[in-house]
């Protein structure tokens, strides 16, 4: 299924491209590259991998969509950012500094979750592994603050792309690491040495911790009390929105909140069903999570592609129809049953569609962001598109234990009609007509 790796546009393509010789040669270059596998391994081993084990577990598919609730911690890990900016470590930070201090303790609570998560049994005890998953994903979305936090200190304004470029390339080995990776091993040996090498690898992120310089925080400023927060994080940023939108702001926001629902909702399930086909999990892994990446980067180059040659508008409007109608593979797929040749094709059209319609997206959001607020306006609308398809995500094994597979993904593919919809109509609104500006990485996946 799509991936972050797959929906960062042609443009990240590019930067990665120019600055793998960097990476090999400059220093800070390979930190980011360990720092960014180190954030991005835990992703999958709390959402999709988890998921393939719950349902080899014997677990019931409501509950399994319930547990997609774990990630909403990368969305919101925004209310505790403000602490790890403020806050020392005892010991820790007097020893490596702020950032290193929390990043390390991050890192250390991530292994140590996986290890835990890894000697559970699902089957007898799901709330011990909900537990070990829900502290997986607070350290995992911590450490993704203080890298975050530690890149922006340690480098100038003008290095931060290629920083950022090589943290990308870093973060998309780690998925397939804990995605294929963690499936074969899984279906070599159990899921206990499958978490537990992923622990292991953690260790990589560790060594860069401590290889890192360390670096003066930046004072945030002082302490101005919630609601000037509030204020300075929503408010004025919206108002903004309001003021150069007007009343065609509503239709903006219904298109953001709607558009990536199809991808979001259906991809919950897709391990399941997988499962389900009886499919292996060294078939899911290679088929799903090794060549699907790379369906998913070249629906991503083809979506920049798109922008840049057809227009904004109207590659939103393909990625819209197309991710929305891709869903109908996987009910053709839950008819047909154990079809390699079929999960193949389903795999590739979904990906390519999916990770052509996020770039057309981020490029759509980016442009919608204005240079006083850049920043924090992308923010709140990448959680106005994560955020929905979250929570209505979360009652997908519901709908699936109701309806059945087959009418589940019909019912998703279908929400392509109010997108489409929506897509025509932003044609009417007055100055909707300019080029995107350029598209930042987004970090919240819409499949996995």
């Amino acid at each position: 299924m799509t991936t972050t790796a797959g929906t960062e546009g042609a443009g990240w393509l590019a930067r990665t491209r120019a600055t793998l010789r960097d990476v090999l040669a400059d220093r800070q270059m390979a930190l980011m590259l360990v720092l960014g596998f180190g954030a991005g391994l835990p992703l999958l081993l709390v959402f999709a991998t988890l998921s393939a084990w719950l349902r080899s577990a014997g677990i019931d598919r409501s509950s399994i969509g319930l547990l997609s609730y774990v990630s909403l911690a990368y969305t919101l890990k925004f209310l505790w950012a403000p602490v790890i900016d403020r806050i020392d470590l005892p010991v820790l930070s007097r020893w490596l500094g702020r950032r290193r201090a929390w990043m390390l303790l991050a890192q250390l609570a991530v292994a140590a979750g996986l290890i835990a998560m890894g000697r559970s049994d699902p089957a007898n005890a799901l709330g011990y592994t909900v537990v070990c998953a829900l502290v997986v994903a607070f350290a995992s979305a911590t450490q993704d603050i203080v890298v975050d936090g530690w890149r922006i200190d340690s480098a100038p304004t003008e290095r931060q792309g290629m920083m950022l470029a090589s943290y990308q390339l870093g973060y998309s080995l780690a998925r397939i690491c804990a995605g294929a990776g963690a499936l074969f091993v899984a279906d070599a040996f159990g899921w206990a040495p499958a978490y537990g090498s992923m622990a292991l690898l953690m260790g990589i992120a560790v060594a860069g911790t401590l290889a890192a310089p360390m670096v003066q925080a930046r004072d945030p400023g002082p302490r101005r009390g919630w609601r000037h927060a509030l204020r300075e994080a929503v408010v004025e940023p919206f108002a903004d929105l309001v003021a150069r939108k007007g009343s065609g702001l509503v239709l903006i926001l219904a298109l953001i909140t709607v558009y990536r629902l199809p991808d979001i909702v259906s991809g919950i399930m897709a391990n399941p069903l997988y499962i389900d086909m009886t499919f292996s999990l060294s078939e899911i892994a290679t088929v799903s999570k090794v060549y699907g990446v790379w369906v998913g980067i070249a629906g991503a180059f083809a979506g920049g592609i798109a922008v840049s040659r057809l227009g904004l508008y109207p590659a939103l409007l393909i990625g819209g129809i197309a991710a929305s109608a891709s869903n109908l593979m996987f009910a053709w797929l839950a008819l047909a049953g154990h079809d390699l040749p079929l999960l193949v094709a389903s795999i590739s059209i979904d990906n390519f569609a999916g990770a052509f319609a996020g770039t057309a997206l981020i490029a759509y959001m980016s442009g919608l962001t204005s240079p006083a607020f850049a920043a924090t306006q992308y923010a709140l609308l990448s959680s106005l598109y994560a955020l929905p398809g979250k929570f209505v995500g979360g009652l997908s094994g519901f709908a699936v234990e109701s309806f059945g597979y087959p009418a589940f993904f019909v019912m998703t593919a279908a929400i392509g009609i109010p997108v489409t919809l929506l897509c025509l109509a932003l044609r009417l609104l007055p100055g909707e007509t300019r080029g995107p500006a350029p598209a930042p990485a987004e970090e919240v996946p819409a499949r996995a």
